[in-house]
């Protein structure tokens, strides 16, 4: 699971480009949105993008299961690994 939350981590970066920030620099608890890593609606139709491209998860923007998901680098980490295994 450390495995697939750094990778989340490097997702993260990488698709909102978020040039000054490391893989390290993120808490993996902290909300990823507000208070947290500062992540704002734009940033979470990208990151969804992200999602499916790389994961091959297609997120509904309107359900409240998908903002719980969404909330840090450990539950997308979940959710995502969750999702894998029904494959």
């Amino acid at each position: 699971m450390e495995n697939l939350k750094k990778e989340v981590k490097q997702m993260i970066i990488e698709s909102l480009f978020l040039e000054d920030i490391e893989v390290e620099d993120i808490d993996s608890d902290a909300p990823l949105f507000g208070e947290g890593l500062g992540l704002d609606s734009i940033d979470a139709l990208e990151l969804g993008l992200a999602l499916k491209n790389r994961f091959g998860l297609v997120l509904s923007t309107e359900s409240e299961e998908t903002r719980k998901h969404f909330y840090s680098v450990t539950t997308l980490a979940e959710f995502i690994n969750q999702n894998k295994a029904k494959d």
